[in-house]
């Protein structure tokens, strides 16, 4: 659409700038003092930030999350907490909706949080440590009271033990529940370490299955045996085949270190409170008392002053908005409307609202087609890649759940349902292209004999497999100036097309003919036919005549559509005729180039065929 010129008196533009500058100087003095404020709590947020503060909210929060499934619950922690230290604490999903907020303020859905709480996934700059799991987070390792009762006879044997040394000792329980004895006095010569040696450090039923489990994810992620590994309480893989000749000693370290982090994040997930989003930041009040301020005498002058520009501001923002923004409400109510009953954008005039509303207008008619193309399209796509993806799916559960054996027979029919999916892709590919009109041609002198032959050779191997007998009659040696590569994709999705419609002992003919209006190539088929009727849809997309024969015949119901691309991309023309229980005939028609640009003929690509008829 030309874009129409719109006198400067009659400008919207050149009114709203009128408006603007007259309520920009109105705001100057306002606008400063205003800035004033802002820059002074801006400072105060800059200083009253403190990560003492932020890593005290972060430690709370993880001992949280590491000892609770979920979050129910914790805003009465946080709460206190935000009181505290005068600021408020958000906590937010991933997803980022609120689990729970302090105080209300500002929407922070699109803020840099200050951390992530995670007790699998420590932040190792506020912790200060090296351990990336939470040792609070204890899931299937807690012991039951009953089991933690079973460790006071070994604790009373290994504080005797520790006496003996004359080193006074203490029991600590631990997150697991499990009580540990723990010098309190030196031990330099590793006293505790010799009485549990002495005495016996046994582990619990509920440690033995945790244990037992964490082996077999990390033997899993190792890609070995649960019996090829010990783990021992802290974690410490002991493996009891070395590695490999390819992998060094440091290479599996690093490898076993990482399979046993991933298998313990896997194994403690169900029992800690999902990743969340730690927001701290200052409250939504002001503060009693400012960084900097100005005198009282000057702070009242300037609220006198500042109070009246902006009332003017207002009233004056107020009339010519409401005359400006008239013709903007009766488009927005217009474009309210449901899409189905929307009725024309109203034409107010013919200033840039009114050239808006003919473009809406002109857009809503767009927009209507284009709807109903994009619904048909995905519903055909959805349509043509349902069933190749629920055969694939069907026989992976079939051979996960053992039901069938992954042998060549499944691999095959796997490949054959992939090969599909790959071929409507690619055809989807091709479509998108022309519709987007990136589809481009390289013309160049293309010989019909030659390139006749090299398709029939490409399809020999499926035409036998059909029993379907490939025929090329070609009249002389005609040429043409076209694309090789796109015109054997087009004659080539015939044929397919062909082959695949014609019953076995049928026989399809490939022919070619220069006339005065150009090349003319015609695919013929003795097969089934299609009806008066169908003939005007075969080349829609996913048309079928016969859609019960769909799958049977493999074909995406794309060969047709991206043939007539091609040829309309040569500036040609597709045409097909057809009588039911006879045959079909597809005919392709490319323009005649001007014989001024005939060039000498170059070397054959294949054997140069002899006139009349040749059987391939």
């Amino acid at each position: 659409m030309r874009r129409a010129r719109v006198p400067l008196r009659r400008s919207l533009v050149a009114r709203l700038l009128a408006t603007s500058i007259l309520i920009a100087v109105a705001a100057i003095v306002a606008t400063a003092w205003l800035a004033t404020q802002s820059t002074t709590r801006a400072i105060r947020q800059e200083q009253g930030r403190s990560l003492a503060d932020d890593k005290s909210v972060y430690d709370e929060l993880v001992r949280y999350a590491a000892t609770h499934s979920d979050w129910t619950g914790v805003e009465a922690l946080i709460k206190p907490r935000a009181q505290k230290l005068n600021r408020r604490i958000t906590l937010m999903s991933e997803d980022r909706d609120v689990i729970a907020d302090s105080a209300p303020g500002p929407s922070l859905r699109t803020a840099r949080p200050s951390a992530t709480v995670d007790p699998l996934r420590l932040d190792l700059g506020l912790t200060g440590g090296t351990e990336r799991i939470d040792p609070r987070a204890v899931g299937p390792y807690k012991l039951p009271r009953r089991e933690r009762q079973e460790f006071e006879r070994l604790i009373d044997a290994q504080l005797k033990c520790l006496g003996q040394y004359r080193v006074e000792g203490k029991v600590v329980e631990g997150p697991t529940g499990r009580p540990e004895l723990q010098a309190t006095t030196l031990d330099p010569k590793g006293a505790v370490a010799v009485c549990r040696e002495q005495v016996g450090d046994i582990t619990t039923p509920t440690e033995d299955r945790a244990l037992r489990d964490l082996r077999t994810r990390t033997a899993r992620c190792l890609g070995t045996t649960p019996a090829s590994l010990i783990i021992t309480r802290d974690f410490t893989v002991i493996p009891l085949t070395g590695p490999s000749e390819k992998e060094t000693d440091t290479a599996v370290a690093t490898r076993v270190r990482t399979c046993v982090q991933q298998a313990r994040v896997q194994q403690l997930r169900p029992y800690v409170a999902p990743p969340a989003l730690l927001f701290v930041t200052d409250p939504a009040e002001p503060a009693d008392q400012p960084v900097f301020s100005l005198s009282r005498a000057n702070s009242l002058r300037i609220a006198w002053v500042t109070g009246a520009v902006l009332l003017a501001a207002i009233l004056i923002t107020v009339l010519v908005g409401r005359r400006l923004v008239r013709p903007l409400r009766a488009l927005t109510d217009a474009a309210a409307q449901p899409v189905d009953d929307r009725s024309p954008m109203p034409v107010a005039g013919d200033d840039e609202i009114g050239h808006l509303a003919r473009a809406l207008n002109d857009l809503a008619e767009r927009r209507q087609h284009a709807e109903s193309q994009r619904r048909a399209m995905v519903s055909d796509v959805a349509h043509e890649l349902r069933t190749p993806l629920t055969n694939i799916r069907s026989w992976l559960e079939a051979a996960q759940d053992g039901l069938t054996a992954p042998d060549p027979a499944l691999l095959d029919l796997l490949h054959e349902e992939a090969l599909l999916l790959q071929h409507i892709i690619d055809d989807l590919s091709d479509l998108a292209a022309a519709d987007a009109g990136n589809l481009r041609v390289h013309p160049e002198q293309v010989y019909a004999a030659d390139l006749l032959t090299q398709v029939s050779e490409a399809h020999r191997s499926a035409a036998a497999k059909a029993g379907v007998t490939l025929t090329v009659r070609v009249e002389g040696d005609p040429e043409a100036q076209a694309d090789p590569v796109r015109l054997r994709q087009m004659v080539g999705n015939l044929l397919s097309n062909a082959i695949r419609y014609t019953p076995p002992g049928g026989t399809v003919t490939m022919t070619a003919a220069a006339g005065p209006d150009g090349l003319t190539v015609a695919v013929a088929d003795t097969g089934v036919g299609i009806a008066e009727q169908d003939l005007p849809r075969i080349f829609d997309r996913f048309w079928r005549a016969d859609s019960s024969r769909a799958r049977a015949t493999g074909g995406s119901g794309l060969g047709l559509p991206i043939a007539r691309k091609l040829a309309e991309a040569h500036g040609g023309t597709i045409t097909a005729t057809s009588r039911p229980g006879v045959g079909t005939t597809m005919t392709v028609r490319l323009p005649a180039r001007s014989p001024d640009d005939r060039p000498s003929r170059p070397g054959l690509v294949a054997p140069s065929p002899a006139p009349g008829r040749m059987a391939v």
